[in-house]
């Protein structure tokens, strides 16, 4: 990819229509065909990408996540087939170590498949070759609305904090962020909100009404539920992300928001640099995926730190059992603290529940649950 053909792009639909809001701007940047963040085949993830993800850590992830979707099979008594449903795969190595331990260690057979929803055509590629061995297990789609109605769980490992945003901020009056083009590049003003819903949004979710405060509002989240609640007949979503409730989101100390930028392992606030070639994130509002999700349907049954959800799963002997069969695992256990102590604080679990059965809580809420917090 040349740099500059997505800014070019970008420029020339302004040029045309006139200014763009943030989100409209972030989904260029991060989703256009073929030259978006997510739309490309170069390595975004682990040591040679940008960040890394719970997955690239240590297996041990998707092993534990593994020991909470058998409780929720076990616990869908009844139906024909079993699905889990992972949307936006990386590397694939979270579905192989998801399947591994299913079939290797919970001794899972029968009626149960792994789909996975992946827009980017080099992903799946690298996904297929990952996972051959799995043929007739595992399948692809394009889009969620691609996916036959079924019964079991939906992943979304960091899925949420890449949906395009928009950026509110307060003059006087709270306004949304446009993007527009000077002779210098692209430049930020602001503008009236492009959807109704934003108010909306703002009258639930208050922001402090603090001069130059801005934030984010992922609307996307709402849609995202939306889509599930068609396919899902019955079963949980279980969505793992950096976030907050909304009260510790919309703190007045946050008064620059949430929104990230990574490129080669850094850190930075400036989404205009780098275009196509840096992620850009946002964190996740999980009292508005509770508010939503209920609205869809799914009740929420759980919420707590992903290190606290895999201590509860039982983390501790899973690697126990690893040590006494494998002595070396010992060199392992500094990436498995990252799991628990940094990616583990900064991570958040929510699991929801769609259907008819009265569920109380799950295993890997038995040490914590927030969902009172949210």
């Amino acid at each position: 990819m040349k740099p500059g053909n997505i800014e070019n792009i970008i420029r020339s639909l302004i040029e045309k229509d006139g200014p763009i809001t943030f989100e409209k701007f972030m989904a260029l940047v991060l989703y256009c065909p073929g030259l978006g963040y997510y739309m490309t085949d170069d390595i975004r993830i682990g040591s040679d990408g940008d960040y890394y993800t719970s997955p690239h850590l240590h297996p041990i992830f998707g092993w534990m996540i593994a020991v909470q979707l058998d409780e929720m099979k076990r616990i869908l008594t009844g139906i024909d087939e079993f699905t889990i449903l992972e949307i936006g795969a990386g590397r694939g190595y979270f579905a192989e170590n998801i399947i591994d331990y299913l079939e290797h260690k919970l001794q899972w057979t029968g009626n149960w498949k792994y789909v996975i929803v992946e827009k980017n055509p080099s992903a799946i590629q690298h996904q297929s070759k990952l996972l051959n061995r799995y043929q007739g297990r595992v399948s692809w789609k394009t889009a969620i609305d691609e996916v036959d109605r079924f019964c079991g769980c939906v992943i979304a490992n960091e899925l949420i904090d890449a949906f395009p945003v928009h950026r509110i901020t307060m003059m006087g009056r709270f306004r949304e962020i446009y993007v527009d083009v000077s002779a210098n590049g692209l430049v930020e003003l602001a503008g009236d909100f492009s959807d109704p819903a934003l108010c909306s949004y703002l009258a639930q979710y208050k922001m402090p009404e603090i001069k130059g405060y801005s934030s984010e509002v992922n609307l996307r989240i709402r849609d995202h539920l939306k889509s599930l609640d068609n396919v899902l007949s019955e079963g949980f979503e279980l969505t793992i992300d950096y976030g907050y409730p909304a009260w510790e989101y919309y703190s007045a100390q946050r008064k620059y928001g949430t929104l990230f930028c990574y490129y080669r392992h850094t850190r930075n606030t400036n989404p205009y640099a780098h275009l196509g070639n840096q992620d850009i994130t946002a964190h996740v509002n999980f009292t508005a995926l509770k508010d939503w999700g209920q609205a869809a349907g799914l009740q929420t049954i759980g919420y707590c730190p992903q290190g606290t959800f895999l201590a509860s799963l039982g983390i501790d002997k899973v690697i126990a059992a690893e040590l006494e069969s494998n002595p070396s695992f010992q060199t392992e256990l500094l990436r498995i603290k990252g799991l628990l102590f940094d990616i583990g604080q900064t991570h958040k679990v929510m699991i929801q529940y769609k259907g008819q059965k009265d569920i109380k809580s799950l295993n890997g809420f038995e040490l914590s649950n927030r969902k009172n917090r949210l």
